[in-house]
């Protein structure tokens, strides 16, 4: 198929688009670099290094001899948006190019409003140029778990059957985000469906877990191709601290209790994910919701897991608690479904300690790039 993929230069973006060029789909990808800018406002890094995407294309092409072709611009200007849909003219829209962090949106006034205008206009202007120039184009758009908050009752896949007063009616599940970030993609998903029953767009909404892990089998061809490792207080998640700081002998700075609970996968199942999604597509003018996670666990066991690895490799270190700079459940009940991609053939990659041992190793390569005052937050809720 035609695939574009929107954000293919980031953590999730371009792994998937290796992955599905190399599974012979023809791969645009459209970026606006501006993860790499935002490294730049944070004085950050990834702790590998990361080649210009012109460098990374140019190297899938010459181990391949598969052309991924870029559109450098911002899916907010819908001029450029509508030339990236005439010249592509794609079947599929995966779509991750949104601000993603929760704390970066929290930072204050501009960066929250700058998080809610450039992903709620972006996404809205691609549900345009898909109704005006590809109205069979499927949309699959990266949500996340986070939209669901921490409820009481199971997380349900998008929709729940609701009885009041003697009636029924299947409604989209409450949603209770936790910051303007998650707050954004409820916003995504409510003009997606409202698009889809008044246009009749397809879309596949992937409410994704937390992402962890570095090589697909595609960035692990060659170091040019490397994915990402954000480790710092705005981008980087819990996990990634822990592995940093125990390659770099400091002790893990578990949030508050430790007992707040999320949603995880490996970036192997994301990649595989969309390819599911991209392959089943959704019907017309269905609005379709997957939870794409394999498993979930409380912060505290995130860290105890990777004092254990660190332990395996010689590093010895110690698991401390922080005052936790955000407003969430600490103690709270978390189960979720997710039963739709593995019906549909996903096989869940799981963290296993051979997984945290190749990121660990990678990680003290490159520990002379971390930026040890970067690590720890910065960002406060309140």
């Amino acid at each position: 198929m035609r695939i574009v993929v929107a954000g293919g230069d980031g953590f999730c973006g371009w792994p998937t688009a290796l992955h599905l060029s190399n599974q012979g789909h023809e791969v645009t990808i459209v970026d606006n670099l501006s993860r790499r800018k935002w490294d730049e406002e944070l004085h950050s890094n990834s702790v590998t290094p990361i080649a210009s995407l012109e460098e990374r294309v140019g190297k899938w092409k010459e181990l391949t001899g598969k052309e991924i072709k870029t559109y450098i611009g911002d899916l907010n200007h819908y001029d450029f948006l509508r030339e990236v849909f005439r010249q592509t003219e794609p079947e599929a829209f995966v779509h991750f190019a949104e601000q993603r962090s929760a704390p970066y949106s929290m930072i204050d006034r501009e960066h929250a409003v700058f998080t809610q205008q450039n992903n709620v206009l972006g996404n809205l202007n691609v549900l345009y140029a898909i109704k005006e120039f590809a109205p069979e184009c499927h949309l699959i758009k990266l949500g996340t778990m986070g939209e669901y908050g921490t409820p009481n009752i199971d997380i349900e896949e998008g929709y729940i059957e609701i009885e009041h007063k003697g009636r029924k009616d299947v409604m989209p599940y409450p949603k209770q985000p936790g910051s303007f970030y998650h707050l954004s993609k409820v916003h995504d998903s409510h003009n997606i469906m409202f698009a889809c029953k008044i246009w009749g767009i397809r879309a596949t909404d992937l409410n994704q877990g937390i992402v962890y892990g570095l090589h697909t089998n595609e960035t692990k061809m060659d170091p040019m191709l490397v994915n990402r490792v954000d480790y710092d207080g705005v981008f980087g998640t819990a996990l990634n601290r822990f592995l940093i700081q125990a390659a770099t002998g400091h002790d893990l700075t578990v949030y508050g209790s430790g007992n707040q609970t999320r949603a995880f996968l490996n970036i192997e199942d994301t990649v595989r994910c969309v390819e599911i999604a991209a392959e089943n597509p959704a019907d017309k003018g269905e609005f379709r919701v997957f939870n794409q996670f394999t498993e979930y666990f409380s912060v505290q066991e995130l860290a105890e897991k990777v004092q254990k690895v660190a332990k395996e490799e010689g590093l010895n270190t110690e698991v401390s608690h922080l005052d936790n700079p955000r407003i969430e459940a600490e103690e709270h009940y978390y189960h979720a479904v997710n039963t739709k991609l593995r019906d549909l053939g996903l096989e869940p990659h799981l963290l296993t300690d051979d997984v945290l041992h190749d990121i660990l190793q990678t990680v003290i390569e490159h520990k002379d790039r971390v930026i040890k005052e970067n690590i720890l937050p910065s960002i406060k809720w309140k």
